[in-house]
């Protein structure tokens, strides 16, 4: 069976104010004509459909225009909400959309219901798993710690006891939203950590023949049966060295995977440059990025005159301008922005407790902040999903 897989479309999100809805509707233009010119057989989305929970109406409007052209094709669909999308919205409808073969899988109550379809070779199980959002679904999983190992853990045992109960020689497909250990993060995803833990190990997709995994949006193998495919477009300067693809998957009788990279059109080359204002203005090397969205990060020890308009000149599609001066760690003058990058809510927290009483958090009140810290991060969700 012949698989499409993809992921992380952020059907209305813009790119540093330019907005990506034509170069989303090329994408699926192109989605429709790789399924149909390779003989696709099955289409996976593994979630982030949308960029928000409540999305725009052009962005309603293109998905809704996806759904009719692949359900055109007659080619079978399995889609599952990510942690960007409203499972419940996005779920509206999916008994009457699956009957047109787009099967979204939005409820975790139904991660060990699969969409079977069958082959030459027999059937081929497909589980979806959308976003499990630890603090929401540990009732439903019958966990006693909110955590994204321990949800994962539960809801795969849910697949693996449904498998087993099926004919022998059935192969498994598990659509998955989350960042597993081994994953390249880039800067446009949303944090995901839960009790100062991120990502889960590989081990948990253990038992199935094909894990197509969503959230992360560089097109990763994690391993030859566990595999990202990245998001069809760039989303942040982050991703400048990204080849957007998505996976093409023969999946054999006997459940053997081989997986080829299908290239995504790309809207614009993206470029990072770096140094002072006028070696960026003059230095021939980089007359390859005039027509790219460019990432200026100026070094000058003091900020120049009408940068922007100044680099617009040479690189018209400047999106970004970033001001760092090349100075010690140590220099006071250190803006306090880049003395918190990379670092986490609960690192910058701690650093707060040390300063005030001289003396960092114990292990207990370590305990505390994580809580406190997910306690709002799973209020926010519930809140964006209830608007």
């Amino acid at each position: 069976m012949r698989l499409l897989h993809t992921s992380d479309w952020h059907l209305g999100r813009a790119f540093h104010r330019v907005n990506m809805l034509g170069a989303q509707a090329e994408f699926i233009g192109h989605l429709v004509a790789t399924v149909r010119e390779r003989e696709v057989d099955a289409v996976v989305v593994s979630g982030d459909v949308y960029d928000r929970a409540v999305p725009p109406l052009a962005a309603v409007e293109l998905f809704d225009d996806a759904l009719h052209r692949l359900a055109g094709l007659g080619v079978p669909t399995v889609m599952i909400s990510g942690n960007h999308d409203s499972a419940r919205r996005l779920g509206v409808g999916a008994g009457l959309i699956g009957r047109a073969g787009i099967h979204l899988r939005t409820d975790p109550a139904a991660a060990g219901t699969p969409v079977v379809l069958a082959d030459a070779h027999g059937d081929v199980a497909f589980y979806g798993l959308p976003y499990l959002e630890p603090a929401l679904v540990k009732d439903e999983f019958g966990v006693q710690k909110a955590g994204h190992e321990t949800v994962l853990a539960a809801a795969m045992d849910r697949v693996r006891a449904d498998l087993a109960a099926r004919a022998r020689g059935t192969r498994s497909v598990v659509l998955a939203h989350a960042f597993v250990t081994g994953g390249e993060p880039s800067d446009s995803e949303r944090d995901i950590t839960v009790g100062g833990v991120a990502s889960v190990p590989a081990g948990v997709f253990d038992g199935v023949d094909y894990t197509a995994l969503g959230h992360l949006h560089g097109c990763q193998t994690i391993t030859e049966r566990v595999r990202y495919s990245g998001s069809p477009l760039p989303y942040s300067f982050s991703e400048s060295e990204h080849r957007k693809t998505m996976w093409l998957v023969d999946l054999g009788p006997e459940g053997e995977v081989d997986a080829e990279r299908i290239d995504c059109p790309v809207p614009r080359a993206l470029a990072r440059v770096r140094g002072p204002l006028e070696k960026l203005l003059a230095d021939p090397a980089l007359t390859r990025h005039e027509e790219a969205w460019v990432e200026a990060t100026l070094t000058d020890a003091a900020r120049p005159a009408d940068p922007m308009a100044r680099l617009t000149q040479r690189f018209p599609h400047t999106l970004s301008l970033v001001f760092a001066p090349e100075r010690a760690p140590d220099d006071p003058d250190v803006s306090y922005a880049r003395r918190l990058a990379d670092r986490s809510d609960q690192e910058i927290a701690e650093d707060f407790v040390a300063h005030v009483r001289g003396a960092g958090p114990d292990t207990r009140e370590q305990g505390v902040l994580r809580d406190a810290f997910d306690a709002v991060r799973a209020d926010d969700v519930v809140r964006e999903v209830a608007r």
